[in-house]
This record gives structure tokens, C-alpha cells and sequence, in this order.
């Protein structure tokens, strides 16, 4: 509802600066997982704005590409970076946004102590221990996953921070009146009538002619960005997984020195149930005992006990004592740092062992299993060392004696156009991914595989830019596309005729059968401004058109699909009145206030942009688009 209010009232909505402003608040708070900041970069440190006289670079925002890739993937492993191509502008505009702030908080000596920074590490859950504090190994070992330096992510929490400082009191307790929120709930009660034409784009497809070559040609060209391949690498992956150390097993010298190493668990185990009573003099501790031998109570039950548990209670005194009775003989008083004790052996419950014959392939299970386990961490540790020696990825393969496949060109949904038949395993979805956050140039990676897999070592072996598929291989998909834009020309050419006749005063009905092409009558619809709102944003732009004319006035819209065209002529408009509906009035007035926080925090923002000053090279940008996502400025 309140967006359909910021349409008509011809407000900008800042969704890049309510991305921002959320996102960053957020991230503030909670910080619960920072996986989003993964570092690495597309493109060059190409200056693309300068932001106070600071710059932002195509290296920052091919980075922040890159983060938004990721986080696509997630809901969609297919997605690639032409996908991301309305991602763009916003992304670079939170940049700016981001710099300006900073830049501001600088300009204003708005400083950050390093205690706060530290406050908001602390909040990270992978930084702590087992015991749930603060731990430096766990934090490095955080920052070495995360692909991060210390100061980097103190750099991503402190802008995060400066975005809460300065933002959220802006955005803090907004409230919007009631006199305010009743033109709008009686705005939502306005009724429209209008007379609707629609003209089928395909009502025109049956007269259009083959294409020449040099139809397709020119419309190829022009339309090159619609047929452009994303991104394709050729990708070399080594698994490094349990087929590697499959013949590591534990030798039966191995598993019998586990078994004598572990006789508490495979051992003869011996239990004694207990009653006990403790006394702070040697003489109550006789009467004590002599009134349990003669069936008086010997104290409170302590229930079933090793000597081990005894002792850990009582003392090895005690412990050797009534291990050392037979059962149901009361002993004691015997001295103890506790006092005197009396114990009396109610049962006695010998468990016997289990022989190394019997739990032998247990045993070699586990052992196996471990020395499996660290020859494959110790396999990965000899590729790793043989990469940061400077080996290449055929160099490190040859040396852990690995087998390598090298991918089709694919793209980075693991697709190939050479070999539609071309899947990659989808345990390898991981080193896809690694593949394609590689920087050309840069060195082999070992990835982690889901499950049992193991590891990957994943090189690039080629990268084939964006580009428009070759004509010749879609040759007959242009020339279906070319069919349909001359037929929606026709469609357009007829659409506007009969608007242009509506415009003048003639009736439409008139006009539409003047027309021919069998073009439907047109209809008439009412509607309530209140219906649209509740369409969540999708209105149709026919609807959206018949609640922006003013009456009598009439549009020809395009359908958003491309499936035709629609003329609006609007007939009749009956005004809201809120006023005897109270309950609406609230309503909108509560919509209001959730969004209108991030409203002010938007303007705030703009006002930090305009003072430090913001200059774009759109040039630049333009090209940095083309390189990244393969799209036009």
C-alpha cells in the first residue's frame, strides 16, 4: 500500500539506501555471520566515482559482485554474473553510499575506538571456543576461512557501525499524523471506471515475411546484448578424496595396542551398590557400624560405584576398603578428609571384559577410519605445500600422484554450450564455485567437499569473456525473435492509431473496429484503488495507468511481457472519503510509520552525499558493466 503511495505521490524510493540502511543496521546488531564479506575482486582498480575526493573502484565493486554472487547461488546454483545485471546500480550505489558515510564520519571527527570494534568481533559466534568465550585461534581461524585480514574486518564492522551512529537516529521512533494518513486511506477509496482495448501482438504474426540476411544481420547486431553468453572458463579439477588413502588400514599391532591402552572400555569392569554414612568422631563411627551389622541402617545409599568413583568421592582409603569387603559386610569407621565413614556393600556387580577377538573389527574400523582420515589431511597438506612453493596445478597433481579432469568451457552454473551433455558431479558444485571467484593468473585452490567427498584442487585453465553467441549457432532463434519484434511493430503501429483516434474524441469502440485485425472489443472495468494495493507491488501497468489519468484523458501502455499492447481511456473517477472509516485511517497511518524510519534515513543519506560531494564517471561505470555482467551502460 504505502509503495503504490510513493508511485502516485512521485516520491523517490531509495532501495539502494533502504538495503543499505537495513542491511548495515543489521549486520550491526546481530553480526552472526559475515560470509557475505568473502574478499577476492573482478576487473581492474579502476576509479568509477569520486566520493569527497575519495575513490571507489571497479576492484571494490567487482568484489561486491562477487559477494552478491555468492549469496545468489545459495537459492540458485546456476546463477551467473549476467543474472546480476539489475543487481548492478544498486550495488555500485550502496558503495557510494557507504564512502559518503565514512567519509562524512571523518569530516566530522566521528571516531570509532577500538573497543566498539571489539565489542561487535565479540559477537561473531565462530570467533569463540568450545566453552562459548572469546578465542584468538578460533577468531584466526574465522578469519583465515573467511578469507580475511584483521584490519579488513575491522574495516567492514567499523562502516557498518558508522552507518547505525549516523543513520539510526534519523530513522529512530518515526510517526506520521492522522491528518496526514487520511488523505491517502481516502485516497485508497477512490473508484475509477475506464475502457480498456487490448491489441494482440500476435494477431499480426501471420503476415510477416522470412527475414533476409540482411534482416538478421542488422537485428543481431542491434540486439547483441539479448544473445550474450555469460562468462566461461575452462576449469582443471583434481579430487583429492577417500580414493586416495584407500589402502591405509590399522595392522593388528595397531589394534592391540588400542586394546591394552583401553581396557576401561574393554576391560572387565567391577561395581559395587553402596550405603554410607559419615560421622565426625571414630567412636560415633563404631557405634555407627556395630548398630548396621545388627541390622540398624548403615546410612544413605550412594547406588552403583567403580572404585575409580569411590576413590574420586571418599579417598583411596575408603575406596580400597569396600572393594576389598564381601557383600553385605558393613566396614568402617574408616578416616577420611570428609570424616569417619561406615559404608556397608549392599551388592556386588562384576561386568566381565569383552576379548580383543570380540571387538578387534570394531577396533580396526576406528583405527582405519582415523589413519584415513589423517592421510587425506596429510595428502592435502602436500598439494597445499607443493602450490605455495610456486608448483602449478599439473606440477602439484604429478606429486600426490592425483588424477585431473579439465572441463568443457562452462559457465558458472556448470553449464557448457560445446557439450550440452556436460555435467559436473554435483559434489564438485563447491570447486565450480572456487573456479569462478578465481582472478585470472591467480594460483590453484583446494576446496572442501560436502560430506565424505573430501577436497578439490581447482585451477583455471581459460577464461572466455562475456560475448554474444555467434549468429551462425542461433541462427534460427534470431530470426524467430526478429518475426516477433515485426509483429509487435505492427501491433504498436495499429495500437497507437487507434489511441491516437481516442485521444481526438473518438469513441473507442469506434476505433477499435476501424482498426480490423480482429482486434477484440474493448472492456470496461471498475476498480477500487484499494484492490491495487493489494497486488504487493505487481500491478499491471494498464491499472497503474488507469489510477495516474485524469478522467476523460486516455494511454496506450506496452504489456511488460511483449505480448501486445493496451489503450486506456478512463471514464469515470467517484473520490474516496476515509472519514467514517476509522479503522482504514490507522491502518494506513501504522503502514506508514514501519516504512517511514527508512524513509528518513534515505533523506539523511542523500543530504551526506550532496555535502561531501559525489562525481560519477559514468564512462567508466559503463565499461566496468560491459566486463563484469557482459551488459550495455
Amino acid at each position: 500500500m504505502t509503495a503504490f503511495f510513493r508511485r502516485v505521490s512521485k516520491s523517490t524510493v531509495g532501495t539502494v539506501l533502504m538495503i543499505l540502511f537495513v542491511v548495515a543496521i543489521a549486520a550491526s546488531f546481530a553480526l552472526a555471520d559475515v560470509q557475505s564479506y568473502i574478499s577476492g575482486g573482478l576487473g581492474q582498480a579502476g576509479t568509477l566515482a569520486k566520493v569527497g575526493g575519495e575513490a571507489v573502484t571497479e576492484r571494490e565493486l567487482g568484489t561486491a559482485m562477487q559477494r552478491r554472487l555468492a549469496e545468489v547461488r545459495q537459492q540458485n546454483p546456476n546463477a551467473d554474473y549476467p543474472s546480476l545485471a539489475n543487481d548492478f546500480g544498486q550495488i555500485l550505489e550502496s558503495l557510494v553510499q557507504d564512502r559518503a558515510l565514512q567519509v562524512f564520519a571523518r569530516d566530522t571527527d566521528l571516531h570509532l575506538s577500538k573497543r566498539l570494534v571489539d565489542a561487535e568481533i565479540l559477537r561473531i559466534p565462530r570467533t569463540r571456543g568450545l566453552d562459548g568465550k572469546y578465542s584468538e585461534a578460533a577468531y584466526q581461524a574465522f578469519l583465515q576461512q573467511e578469507r580475511l585480514t584483521d584490519a579488513e574486518l575491522r574495516s567492514l564492522l567499523g562502516g557498518a557501525l558508522t552507518t547505525r551512529l549516523l543513520l539510526a537516529p534519523a530513522a529512530a521512533n518515526a510517526r506520521i499524523p492522522v491528518g496526514v494518513a487520511t488523505p491517502y486511506a481516502s485516497m485508497l477509496l477512490e473508484q475509477r471506471e475506464a475502457e480498456v482495448a487490448i491489441v494482440p501482438a500476435q494477431l499480426f504474426a501471420a503476415g510477416v515475411p522470412q527475414p533476409s540476411d540482411a534482416d538478421l544481420q542488422a537485428f543481431y547486431k542491434q540486439s547483441g546484448a539479448r544473445y550474450m553468453v555469460p562468462e566461461q572458463r575452462v576449469l582443471s579439477i583434481a579430487q583429492i578424496g577417500p580414493g586416495q588413502v584407500g589402502n591405509v588400514a590399522a595392522s593388528e599391532q595397531e589394534i592391540a595396542a588400542y586394546y591394552r591402552a583401553n581396557q576401561a572400555e574393554y576391560g572387565g569392569k567391577s561395581a559395587r551398590v553402596l550405603s554410607q554414612a559419615i560421622v565426625q568422631s571414630e567412636s560415633q563411627g563404631r557405634a555407627l557400624a556395630q548398630s548396621a551389622r545388627s541390622g540398624g541402617s548403615p546410612g544413605t545409599s550412594l547406588g552403583a560405584k567403580t572404585r575409580e568413583e569411590l576413590a574420586a568421592i571418599a579417598g583411596e582409603a575408603v575406596a580400597a576398603a569396600a572393594f576389598g569387603a564381601r557383600q553385605g559386610e558393613v566396614i568402617g569407621p574408616i578416616r577420611s578428609d570428609l570424616g569417619w565413614h561406615v559404608i556397608k556393600v549392599d551388592e556386588i556387580r562384576n561386568q566381565p571384559g569383552r576379548p580383543l577377538s570380540a571387538v578387534s573389527g570394531e577396533i580396526a574400523a576406528k583405527l582405519t577410519a582415523d589413519k584415513r582420515k589423517e592421510a587425506l589431511e596429510a595428502l592435502v597438506d602436500k598439494v597445499q605445500t607443493a602450490i605455495d612453493d610456486g608448483a602449478s596445478f599439473a606440477e602439484a597433481v604429478r606429486a600426490a600422484n592425483l588424477s585431473a579432469t579439465r572441463t568443457p568451457a562452462i559457465t558458472a552454473g556448470g553449464v557448457s554450450r560445446a557439450q550440452p551433455d556436460f555435467k559436473l558431479p554435483d559434489q564438485l558444485a563447491p570447486a565450480l564455485a572456487a573456479g569462478f571467484d578465481l582472478g585470472e593468473g591467480e594460483e590453484p585452490v583446494i576446496e572442501s567437499l560436502p560430506g565424505d567427498a573430501g577436497y578439490a584442487l581447482v585451477g583455471v585453465d581459460d577464461i572466455i569473456a562475456a560475448a554474444p553467441a555467434p549468429l551462425a549457432s542461433i541462427r534460427d532463434q534470431v530470426a524467430a525473435d526478429w518475426k516477433a519484434k515485426q509483429a509487435r511493430d505492427r501491433a504498436r503501429a495499429a495500437a497507437s492509431a487507434i489511441a491516437a483516434k481516442v485521444a481526438r474524441g473518438t469513441p473507442m469502440a469506434q476505433a477499435v473496429a476501424a482498426a480490423g485485425a480482429r482486434i477484440p472489443p474493448p472492456q470496461t472495468l471498475s476498480k477500487r484503488r484499494i484492490e491495487l494495493s493489494s497486488a504487493g507491488g505487481n500491478v499491471p501497468p494498464a491499472l497503474g495507468m488507469m489510477f495516474s489519468l485524469a478522467q476523460g484523458r486516455s494511454r496506450m501502455v506496452a504489456d511488460p511481457q511483449g505480448l501486445g499492447f493496451v489503450i486506456v481511456k478512463v471514464t469515470k473517477i467517484v473520490p474516496g472519503n476515509a472519514n467514517l472509516q476509522p479503522a482504514l485511517i490507522s491502518r494506513t497511518q501504522t503502514e506508514f510509520q514501519q516504512t517511514a524510519g527508512t524513509e528518513y534515513a534515505e533523506q539523511m543519506a542523500r543530504a551526506i552525499q550532496a555535502d561531501v560531494g559525489v562525481k560519477r564517471d559514468d564512462a567508466a561505470i559503463g565499461a566496468a558493466k560491459r566486463r563484469i555482467i557482459g551488459g550495455g551502460n
